[in-house]
């Protein structure tokens, strides 16, 4: 086999090769650990195709590296580099910690990270900062994020929410900066700890998403294989019959808040209980009104029925988050003691 003697004639994968069978089987160990499966490949075929190697080009190979690295040479950082790296030296629980801290929900920037949290947890999470603040969050956001998370918020502060983002021309770097740390600080690093729970409650908030189609598809599939589960499932979910464990007080709370076309249609395909349990706390013109809606309607798409069920649910979900209302535990008796 010729034995390689021009040094120009290298490739970059034939120079790292070199490189690492120079430095010993030691060395090139721990350098293994930091790259990735398709550059460990990509290097193993160089060094089983180099053949000899003359001395010199190893020599003017290194001598290339130190004068590049001397010179300002970059060094990559990233956070598969990061995560293989401490990999190396501590055990992968801390080393999930620490990257959950650091990476939070998936995302590349802070704004990314924020369209994968959950609108709920993100409302209630800036209903205690300035309105300013959060106007420039939803200036940031996608617009579709925005336009839910602004419904969620109490009515007074999202009408200083909109107010602030009409007034808002241009934010200075040093503002943006400021908002973006303290949600990498306060919000982001206390969700990834929070976000640990168990698979069935993971499944319910997504069930609690879906259409009654999928659902009812999904979790007749579950009821055949895996029975118990399923009952763990419909345990974390709340549907919109679950409304019917509330008490006058809470739904009367539920009717203040939320769009009342929406109402309409939402109980259009509800039970007749749960259709008597919401005329029976409004008043008797309110209730007549509401009723000669839903009749003057007509037949209603299955679609729109579940989309403005959701919406009633996203309302109770933020009371309840709110302490404003109390859903009962199962078998919690409801009875008021005089």
């Amino acid at each position: 086999m010729a034995v390689k003697d021009d040094f120009r004639s290298l490739s970059g994968p034939s120079k790292a090769a070199i490189m690492l069978l120079a430095l010993g089987q030691d060395y090139a160990a721990k350098v293994f650990t930091f790259l990735d499966d398709d550059e460990i490949r990509e290097l193993s075929q160089a060094m089983s195709s180099l053949g000899s190697v003359n001395a010199k080009v190893v020599e003017r190979l290194f001598v290339e590296f130190a004068n590049q690295m001397s010179s300002g040479g970059s060094v990559i950082g990233n956070v598969e580099a990061t995560q293989r790296l401490l990999a190396s030296i501590m055990d992968p629980d801390r080393v999930q910690s620490i990257m959950d801290d650091i990476t939070g929900p998936a995302g590349r920037t802070m704004w990314d990270k924020l369209g994968n949290v959950n609108d709920t947890v993100l409302a209630n999470y800036l209903r205690n900062e300035y309105p300013q603040t959060v106007a420039v969050v939803m200036s940031r956001i996608k617009a579709e994020q925005a336009a839910r998370v602004i419904a969620l918020l109490p009515d007074q502060m999202s009408r200083d929410v909109v107010l602030r983002m009409l007034k808002m021309e241009h934010v200075q770097k040093e503002v943006l900066e400021d908002v973006e740390r303290t949600l990498r600080t306060e919000f982001m690093a206390n969700l990834g700890r929070s976000q640990k729970r168990n698979p069935s409650e993971n499944l319910a908030e997504i069930f609690n998403a879906l259409d009654r189609a999928n659902l009812n598809r999904l979790m007749g599939f579950l009821d055949d294989q895996a029975p118990g589960d399923a009952e763990k499932i419909r345990s974390f979910m709340f549907t919109f019959d679950d409304l019917l464990k509330l008490n006058g007080t809470d739904v009367q709370a539920i009717l203040r808040e939320v769009d009342k076309d929406a109402l309409a249609i939402a109980l259009k395909g509800a039970s007749e209980e749960l259709r008597k349990l919401f005329f029976s706390n409004m008043s008797e013109r309110a209730s007549k009104l509401l009723q000669d809606e839903m009749a003057s309607m007509g037949p209603v798409r299955v679609k729109d029925v579940d989309e403005a069920q959701q919406r009633i649910i996203a309302t109770t979900k933020d009371l309840i988050a709110r302490g404003v209302i109390e859903v009962p535990e199962e078998g919690e008796a409801n009875e008021l003691i005089e």
